[in-house]
C-alpha cells in the first residue's frame, strides 16, 4: 500500500509539474511574440539576426506547450510509453536551451551593434519617412530620456541651422523647443539612445535568464518524476 500510495503521488506530481509546464510554453509563447513586436515597431530595429533571439523563445514554447500536454494525458492514462516519450522529449528540450544559452553568450556582443546601426538607420531615415515611423522614433527618446544615437549631436542634418533637435529630444517637449539647442544640456537630453536601448535589453535579459533558470529546474524535476512514474507503471504496481 505504500507504494501504491507513492506511485499515486508519483502521478499527481508529474500531472502538476506538466500543467506547470503547459503555463510556461504558453508565457514563452507571449514574450517571445512581444520581444518580436518590440524590437519591430518600437525599436525599429530592421536586422534579421535581431529576430534570433524572439523566434527561439516562440519555439521553445510552441514545443514545451505541445510535449507537456502530451505528458499530462501520459501521466493521467498511466501510459508508459507516453510517459517514456515525454520524458525524452522533455531531455531534448533541456539540450536545446543549454545550446540556445551557448549560442546567446557566444553573440552577446554583436547586440551593440545591431542597436548602433538601427538607431542610426532610425536618424538617417526620420525627415523623410512616415509619419508612424517618426512618432515611434520621438516616443522612443522621450520615454527613455535620450537624443540621437551616441549623443544629441548625431542630430546635426536635422535642420538647416545644423543646431537643432526634435522636439522629442527636450526635456520638457513642447513645439520647436528643440531648435537651437541641440548641444543645451538645460534644455535637451545629450545623451545618446544606443546605451539606453542597451540597458533597457540587458535590464530585460535578466528577467529572461531568471525565468529560464525556473523552468529549467521545473524541466528537471520533471524528467525526475517522469522517471518514476514509468519505473513505477513498468513494475506493474497499481497507481489509480
Amino acid at each position: 500500500m505504500a507504494v501504491e500510495g507513492g506511485m499515486k503521488c508519483v502521478k499527481y506530481l508529474v500531472f502538476f509539474f506538466n500543467l506547470i509546464f503547459w503555463l510556461c510554453g504558453l508565457a514563452l509563447i507571449v514574450v517571445g511574440i512581444l520581444v518580436q513586436v518590440s524590437l519591430h515597431s518600437t525599436f525599429k530595429i530592421k536586422d534579421v539576426s535581431a529576430s534570433g533571439a524572439p523566434i527561439i523563445l516562440i519555439g521553445v514554447g510552441v514545443v514545451i506547450f505541445f510535449v507537456a500536454f502530451f505528458g499530462c494525458c501520459g501521466a493521467w492514462k498511466e501510459n508508459y510509453c507516453m510517459v517514456t516519450m515525454f520524458a525524452i522529449l522533455l531531455s531534448l528540450i533541456i539540450l536545446v536551451e543549454i545550446a540556445a544559452a551557448i549560442a546567446g553568450y557566444i553573440f552577446r556582443n554583436k547586440v551593440s551593434a545591431i542597436v548602433h546601426d538601427s538607431l542610426t538607420e532610425m536618424i538617417d531615415n526620420y525627415k523623410n519617412s512616415t509619419q508612424d515611423f517618426k512618432t515611434s522614433v520621438d516616443k522612443l527618446q522621450e520615454d527613455l530620456k535620450c537624443c540621437g544615437v551616441n549623443s544629441s549631436a548625431d542630430w546635426r542634418d536635422f535642420g538647416p541651422d545644423g543646431n537643432s533637435v526634435p522636439d522629442s529630444c527636450c526635456l520638457n517637449v513642447s513645439t520647436n523647443c528643440g531648435k537651437g539647442f541641440m548641444t543645451d544640456a538645460s534644455k535637451v537630453h545629450v545623451q545618446g539612445c544606443s546605451k539606453a536601448v542597451e540597458a533597457l535589453l540587458q535590464k530585460n535579459i535578466m528577467w529572461v535568464i531568471v525565468a529560464a533558470l525556473v523552468i529549467a529546474f521545473l524541466q528537471i524535476m520533471g524528467i525526475v518524476f517522469a522517471c518514476l512514474l514509468m519505473r513505477g507503471i513498468r513494475s506493474g504496481y497499481e497507481v489509480m
